[in-house]
């Protein structure tokens, strides 16, 4: 691969949360989630920009799992789909980016998502799931000129795939840095792998192949 401009270049910190680690256990932990903080960082030192998103969801989302309503279980609603533990919550230790990466006021430009009661986006890209209200974020990248977007964050398989798909959609050169993402489970991991290969979203293991 070619050496990438750090002018044309942004980097995607997608949802790197405690909530999705496993220092908190009652929502929804991913292995590893914490390790991902170094290549995060190396990433961003070959790109102009950084951008970042995070979570940002209330208990009393439509969406919230309970005995009635498991995890996993189909939630009807137009900008919802299954429903998922408790997450996110602002205020608590899970809603906050994982120490050692800036504060969101110190990247240059963030996105919060899914503060809506009944909307439960998954990409950082767009607020609904159909992909028609944006965040801005492509708009400040096109606005910027970037035309590379490296993306690493939590998880893999559910809002890193989402958002590199959409960016990819929207036609960014997207690059996915396997060494600063972790996922839920290894089945959906792979299909969310060769899904994004098949949208023409570049995969490296580490940040090392784009210096080569």
């Amino acid at each position: 691969m070619n050496q990438l401009s750090f002018e044309n270049t942004a980097a995607f910190d997608v949802d790197a949360q405690y909530t999705f680690t496993p220092e908190c256990p009652k929502e929804l932990p991913v292995a590893g989630g914490t390790e991902i903080v170094p290549a995060l960082n190396q990433q961003a030192k070959l790109a102009r920009l950084r951008v970042g998103s995070k979570d940002a969801h209330s208990p009393k989302a439509v969406w919230v799992a309970h005995e009635i309503q498991p995890m996993f279980s189909e939630v009807k609603g137009d900008n919802v789909d299954i429903a998922w533990n408790e997450h996110a919550v602002p205020g608590t230790k899970g809603f906050e980016l994982i120490d050692g990466l800036p504060r969101p006021a110190e990247y240059d430009f963030f996105v919060w998502k899914g503060i809506e009661l009944d909307m439960h986006p998954y990409g950082a890209c767009y607020h609904d799931l159909a992909d028609q209200m944006s965040t801005g974020v492509i708009e400040y990248l096109k606005l910027n000129e970037i035309e590379n977007v490296i993306v690493g964050g939590l998880a893999t398989d559910y809002c890193v795939k989402t958002t590199a798909c959409q960016l990819r959609s929207a036609g960014f050169n997207v690059i996915v840095n396997l060494s600063a993402c972790r996922g839920i489970a290894e089945d959906t991991i792979a299909s969310a792998i060769e899904e994004m290969k098949q949208q023409g979203i570049v995969i490296v293991e580490n940040i090392e192949q784009l210096q080569n």
